[in-house]
């Protein structure tokens, strides 16, 4: 989503948004809340999501209104998340975090490329549709590492595994994107 929904609030001030942005884990806070949150938290560590506890690693910008863009503190909380992004974005990830951070940049990765306002790079486009054909052709081909054929259903671990790596390929290419749009290293 571009901006959070209609009738939801900041969980953090349970006031509607001032300056919003989407965490990796698809929650929406306010952010100068979020990085309130994190100033209270460990400084050497990005801050954990105030509702699902996981680590906050991105936080991209919603759509924002031009009246709270004219606010004073707007360009410093600007400031202060693009230096979170920096600092949080680019580091290592654990597989883990990156399966729990597939679903929020497949949704994005797909809204954006169905909106005909937004054009992705050519060479993000290019990368993207070689995996996903190089993909498409291995599960669709006779040749597998684990045949179905001999081993039934266990025989299509093979092509889920591509499928994952295929996805997971996808959305750290998207998140290397966002960071780069949106001011990280």
């Amino acid at each position: 989503m571009e901006r959070p929904p209609e009738n939801d609030c900041c969980s953090v001030c349970h006031e509607d948004f001032t300056l919003p942005f989407q965490a990796n884990c698809s929650h929406w806070f306010c952010g100068e809340c979020i990085m309130r949150v994190w100033d209270h938290s460990a400084a050497l560590q990005p801050c954990k999501c105030p509702i699902c506890r996981r680590l906050i690693t991105l936080l991209i910008p919603g759509e924002m209104p031009s009246q709270h863009l004219q606010l004073p503190q707007a360009t410093q909380v600007l400031r202060n998340v693009e230096a979170y992004n920096s600092r949080f974005g680019g580091g290592p990830r654990s597989l883990i975090q990156r399966l729990q951070d597939l679903p929020f940049f497949t949704r994005r990765l797909f809204r954006e490329f169905m909106d005909p306002q937004r054009t992705l790079p050519l060479i993000f486009r290019a990368r993207m549709f070689f995996a996903m054909a190089m993909s498409a052709i291995y599960v669709l081909s006779p040749v597998d590492i684990i045949p179905e054929g001999i081993f039934g259903l266990a025989g299509f671990l093979d092509d889920a595994l591509i499928l994952v790596v295929v996805f997971l390929h996808l959305a750290a290419l998207y998140r290397s994107l966002l960071l780069y749009r949106h001011g990280g290293t």
